[in-house]
C-alpha cells in the first residue's frame, strides 16, 4: 500500500469527500496537495479576468482553512503554482506515490485539463481515480442515462425526486498519515496580479472562505437563527443577510457538500417539521445539480452563442461603452444599476438581481449573453462554470427554458420586489 496523492480542486473540505476518505483506506500514507493553476488567472476570449479579486480571496482563505484542518489530523496542504498536468508528476515523483484521488470535472476547460493530468501521470506509471463529489445526487443514481437527462428541468425535478435517493455523506477522517507536510506558503493577490479588495460597509454579508466557516454560516441559518422556516418567502429579497442562505460561495468552492446542507435540512425538519421552505431548500439544490448534469450532458454547447438550442441568438457583439455601462451600474435604468453596482463592489448580488441584470442585457441591450457569463465568472464570489453559463443560456433562450425568451420587466420587478426603494437608495448613493 503506497504513497498516494489527494488533488484537492473545488472540493476544499475533509466532510464527505470521497476521495479523501478512499485515499486513507487505500493507502500507507496520504499527500493532499492543491495546484495554484496560472491559466486560472489570465484574461479570456471575452477580456475579462479569469478569476477576479473576490474568488481569489475566497479560495485563498479557503485554502488557508484547509490546511489548519489538515494540521490538526497530523497531515497539511501542499501548495504548488504553474500547470497541474506538470506540477502533479513533480509531486508524485517527489513523494514516490502511485497514485492520484480527485473531484470528477464536468465542463469543457476542467475536463480536458484533467484529461492532461492523467496522461502526464499514466507515464510515470501513476494512475488517477477521480469520483463525483459535487451534486446532491450521485450521477449514478439517476434514473435516466446521461443522454436521457430530460432537457427540461420540472421533468428532470419529479422523476428524479420519485425515483431516486440522496447517499449519506462520508465523514470527516480521524486522522491523516501522511508524511511531513513543509508549512504552506500561499501567494497575495498581487502575486497572483490582481488588486486587493475593501469591504463595502453595505454588504449584505461577510463572506470568509473555508470549510469552518461554510459549515458556521449553514449552522446559523438552519439551527440558530432558523431563518430556512421561511426561505421560499425571502428568497428573493435584495437587502440582509438572511433574506436567503447565500451558502453558494462555500458550496462553489466545495467548501459545503450539498448532501450537507440536505441531511443537514433534514434534521431540521425532524425536529420542527417540514414546510414549503424546506423544501425549497432542496429544491434549488437540485437546480444546481440540473446545471451540472446539464453540463456532462452536452459539453461545450453551453459555452456557445446558440447553446443546447443550437440556434442563432438575435444577440450582437457589445458595443464597449454600452457594456462598460452596465458593468458600472450607469444605464439610468435604477434597479439594474443598483444590483449592478453591488455586484462590483461586494462580488454578490441575488439570484433576483441576477435574472434581471442577464435579462437587461440580453433583451434590452440586445448583447451576446456569453460576454455577461463572462464578467459574471470574474466577478462573482460564488462562481460555478455550470451554473453560471447554465443559467445565463437559460436567460438567453438557448438554454433549458422550454420559453424562447425569458424577458424581466426591470421597472414592474423594482416595483414587486423594492417598492419603497430602499435597496436602490442603499446601491445608488456614494459609499
Amino acid at each position: 500500500m503506497p504513497t498516494s496523492i489527494v488533488w484537492f480542486k473545488t472540493d476544499l473540505r475533509l466532510h464527505d469527500n470521497e476521495a479523501l476518505v478512499k485515499a486513507i483506506q487505500q493507502n500507507n500514507s496520504v499527500v493532499p496537495v492543491f495546484c495554484i493553476d496560472d491559466d486560472q488567472f489570465g484574461k479570456t476570449k471575452f477580456g475579462f479576468e479569469k478569476t477576479g479579486s473576490f474568488r481569489a480571496q475566497f479560495l485563498l482563505e479557503s485554502l488557508a482553512d484547509l490546511d489548519t484542518q489538515l494540521r490538526k489530523l497530523k497531515s497539511g496542504l501542499v501548495i504548488v503554482r504553474g500547470i497541474p498536468e506538470e506540477e502533479l508528476p513533480r509531486v508524485a515523483r517527489l513523494y514516490n506515490a502511485k497514485k492520484v484521488y480527485a473531484k470528477k470535472e464536468v465542463t469543457t476547460d476542467e475536463k480536458k485539463q484533467e484529461e492532461r493530468v492523467v496522461a502526464a501521470l499514466w507515464k510515470q506509471g501513476c494512475m488517477v481515480e477521480t469520483f463525483s463529489t459535487s451534486t446532491l445526487y450521485h450521477a449514478e443514481d439517476l434514473p435516466f442515462p446521461l443522454r436521457g437527462i430530460p432537457d427540461v428541468f420540472t421533468t428532470f425535478r419529479k422523476k428524479i425526486e420519485k425515483e431516486a435517493g440522496i447517499r449519506p455523506v462520508f465523514h470527516k477522517p480521524d486522522s491523516i498519515p501522511s508524511p511531513i507536510i513543509p508549512l504552506m506558503e500561499l501567494p497575495s493577490l498581487e502575486e497572483l496580479g490582481l488588486e486587493e479588495i475593501a469591504l463595502d460597509s453595505r454588504a449584505a454579508i461577510t463572506f470568509k472562505g473555508g470549510e469552518t466557516e461554510g459549515l458556521k454560516r449553514l449552522n446559523d441559518y438552519i439551527f440558530k437563527t432558523e431563518a430556512i422556516a421561511t426561505y421560499k418567502e425571502t428568497r428573493n429579497g435584495l437587502l440582509g443577510k438572511n433574506y436567503s442562505s447565500k451558502f453558494s460561495p462555500w458550496l462553489a468552492m466545495g467548501c459545503l457538500s450539498p448532501r450537507e446542507v440536505y441531511h443537514e435540512v433534514k434534521k431540521y425538519e425532524a425536529k420542527n417539521g417540514a414546510n414549503k421552505s424546506t423544501y425549497w431548500m432542496i429544491f434549488e439544490l437540485l437546480w444546481r445539480d440540473y446545471f451540472r448534469f446539464m453540463m456532462k450532458k452536452h459539453r461545450n454547447k453551453l459555452f456557445l452563442s446558440g447553446g443546447i438550442k443550437n440556434i442563432a441568438p438575435k444577440l450582437s457583439k457589445p458595443n464597449a461603452e454600452v457594456l462598460q455601462r452596465w458593468i458600472n451600474g450607469e444605464t439610468g435604468q435604477d434597479f439594474i444599476d443598483a444590483n449592478m453596482r453591488e455586484l462590483k463592489l461586494t462580488g454578490f448580488m441575488s439570484n433576483r438581481g441576477r435574472q434581471n441584470v442577464a435579462s437587461y442585457l440580453c433583451h434590452e441591450l440586445d448583447t451576446d449573453w456569453r460576454y455577461g457569463a463572462a464578467y459574471f465568472e470574474e466577478i462573482l464570489i460564488d462562481y460555478d462554470p455550470s451554473s453560471n453559463w447554465g443559467n445565463w443560456a437559460y436567460i438567453a433562450g438557448v438554454g433549458n427554458d422550454p420559453r424562447v425568451e425569458r424577458h424581466f420587466d426591470p421597472q414592474k420587478q423594482a416595483d414587486d420586489y423594492d417598492a419603497k426603494k430602499t435597496y436602490r437608495d442603499l446601491w445608488l448613493q456614494e459609499a
